[in-house]
């Protein structure tokens, strides 16, 4: 059980508050009300699709080629950042990290870079929080927050572009952080050409989860393609999904449920919230992180957009604010531990950096 707590504390988290809040609201008929099974298809059926992506080497096979074109440790660098900076808002901000940071310490340790590898982790993990931003794809909470409140697709990208450019041009004058050193790039032409069929299959099962998101058809019969589509062709996809995620959304969705149904508290979280939408999410998420934060601060407003704003500056500041940096903070402890320091110090300045800017930003557009 310890182990398990270690491994998994939002999930911990999240099922202790929803046994906890059963005690305080007994279950009743409307306990499966509470939760939104919608985003839960979805964000299954993103999860094995990107899952199945991976497996076919397509997003390192473009990686290679965009880097052959390289010549510098600027330029290279620069090249790995952006990757996570755009390829996020479609497969995901975590998707993202564990695609190209272990593909940045094989280029970076092949050029002899290595001392380049920490900097350039922070980056990418920055550029995957923020590129992830503008779509409902990018992220959990995006997601979620997205088919909460039944926003259009074009609102959603006009709220967050703002935001989304500006970190782009944070993250552009970031890259000035590395010299112009010369290095060797990859060869692109040494990874395998992917198969067509696992694309052709991915992207059919993609293009169904696009459709959902947009609201053109129903999360039912596409959780059920997907389903039948991974058993038939590809099973093991299925035994990969983070089902830990799914079961922290659960847990939240019937916590907030519960408490939601007693009067006194739901008022008192309410007046709390209501107004500060932004500087609570953004509080809220340095400790708990930004996909419980939406979770849980959701059930107390009907500004959906203004939370969307806070969760997502959220997920930058500290190494806890997005469960994505996580993923890099653990490759770089399992690469090499000797780095911890040097990374959690770059991570946490650039990080407090960049989330001033963007909150006085978010301030004048208020």
């Amino acid at each position: 059980m310890i182990s398990f707590i270690k491994k998994e504390p939002v999930l911990t988290a999240a099922l202790t508050l929803a046994l906890v809040s059963c005690f305080v609201t007994p279950p009743g008929p409307g306990l499966l009300g509470y939760i939104d099974f919608r985003t839960l298809s979805l964000l299954f059926c993103l999860m094995a699709v990107m899952k199945g992506y991976q497996e076919t080497g397509l997003f390192s096979l473009a990686a290679r080629a965009l880097l052959s074109r390289t010549k510098t440790l600027r330029q290279t660098a620069g090249a790995l950042v952006m990757l996570c900076f755009f390829s996020s808002m479609l497969i995901t901000n975590d998707v993202a990290l564990i695609t190209f940071v272990p593909f940045t310490f094989e280029v970076l340790g092949a050029a002899g870079k290595k001392n380049a590898v920490p900097l350039t982790v922070v980056l990418q993990t920055l550029a995957a929080n923020l590129g992830s931003i503008l779509t409902p794809l990018g992220n959990p909470q995006n997601l979620y927050l997205y088919s909460k409140s039944g926003m259009p697709a074009a609102e959603m990208l006009r709220l967050m572009l703002p935001y989304w450019a500006l970190s782009l041009v944070l993250c552009t004058f970031a890259l000035l952080l590395f010299k112009k050193d010369g290095l060797s790039a990859p060869d692109g032409e040494a990874e395998t050409k992917t198969a067509p069929l696992p694309l052709m299959v991915y992207t059919a099962l993609f293009v169904l989860c696009m459709l959902c998101v947009l609201r053109l058809i129903d999360y039912g019969p596409v959780l059920a393609a997907v389903l039948i589509v991974l058993l038939i062709y590809n099973r093991e996809l299925l035994k990969k999904v983070d089902y830990a995620l799914l079961l922290t959304f659960v847990g939240f969705f019937i916590f907030i449920g519960n408490i939601s149904a007693v009067p006194a508290v739901g008022d008192w979280l309410r007046s709390v919230i209501g107004g500060r939408e932004v500087l609570v999410g953004v509080l809220s998420s340095q400790v708990i992180s930004n996909v419980p934060a939406a979770l849980l601060l959701s059930g107390f407003t009907n500004r959906f957009d203004l939370l969307m704003v806070g969760t997502n500056l959220g997920g930058l500041g500290t190494l806890i604010a997005s469960m994505a940096s996580l993923i890099s903070y653990k490759y770089i402890a399992n690469y090499d531990g000797g780095v911890k320091g040097r990374y959690f110090r770059l991570f946490t300045g650039l990080n407090l950096a960049f989330l001033a800017i963007l909150a006085v930003f978010a301030w004048l557009m208020a």
